[in-house]
């Protein structure tokens, strides 16, 4: 199991402005459900509170107030249930693929055949096998970015977290990566909470969206495309999936009403 729930979820930071504090509302009564097994997506302008809303699930934050629950237990700080992926790899510079997912294991607890047994299987699920001895510094973005999931998988967590995990690539590569996360997620059933900017890459890899504005849900969007979606080009040429982008295009750019979704 692995669903992901927010109840009521407001979040406020105290900051200082020429020598007087003042107090930000990064997120107001944020609620909504991530279904066992699911892709949802987070979208909405700069600044909206999707990546404080990503943070708060990793317990990388706290709430102000409100409850985060995963498989209905309250989350307090990060947890093995969790894991994250960032939209920088953020890989220890000084190890090798390998030893960077290994690493991820010996923080669990893991040790001997099982941990080397975890990282291979994993480091092969990202097409990795014949780069695992090498460094960062020897890796592309789309391969840093393939350790970065292997390591974030490789404890087994209920849920992936993935803050923009694309947005640092080149447009070729940000393609072949969103299908290889649709097919990784397709084959380890996974639930998936993913921060993104991009419209498209929402469709075309969540079973539905949250778009948030001022710290808000604004509207949770299904999308309504079947499943597999490997093919990007063709969806891309439906009228189902015009319509879902311009509803969510719409959604991102005019007045809507604030609501609370489920």
């Amino acid at each position: 199991m692995g669903e992901v729930s927010l109840e009521a979820v407001s979040k406020q930071f105290t900051i200082r402005v020429d020598g007087q504090e003042q107090k930000v509302q990064a997120l107001k009564d944020v609620s909504f459900t991530v279904r066992d097994g699911e892709m949802v997506a987070l979208i909405g302008p700069s600044g909206c509170g999707k990546t404080t809303a990503l943070r708060i699930v990793m317990g990388l934050q706290t709430p102000s107030s409100g409850r985060v629950a995963v498989d209905g237990v309250a989350i307090k700080g990060c947890g093995y249930d969790r894991g994250i992926v960032f939209q920088h790899a953020e890989l220890l510079p000084w190890l090798t693929a390998y030893e960077n997912v290994a690493f991820a294991l010996e923080m669990k607890g893991i040790k001997g055949a099982e941990l080397r047994d975890t990282a291979m299987r994993y480091l092969e699920l990202v097409g990795l096998k014949d780069s695992l001895r090498r460094r960062p510094y020897q890796l592309s973005g789309g391969m840093q970015q393939r350790v970065g999931i292997a390591r974030a998988l490789a404890i087994d967590p209920k849920v992936l977290l993935m803050d923009e995990p694309f947005g640092a690539l080149d447009a070729q590569t940000r393609e072949t990566m969103q299908s290889e996360l649709l097919d990784i997620q397709a084959r380890t059933g996974k639930t998936v909470l993913f921060v993104t900017h991009d419209l498209d890459e929402a469709i075309l890899l969540a079973d539905r969206v949250v778009i948030m504005r001022q710290g808000h849900v604004a509207e949770i969007m299904t999308v309504n495309l079947p499943r597999p979606r490997k093919d990007g080009a063709d969806l891309r040429g439906s009228q189902d999936y015009a319509d879902l982008r311009y509803h969510l295009w719409k959604a991102l750019h005019e007045p809507a009403p604030i609501g609370v979704g489920h």
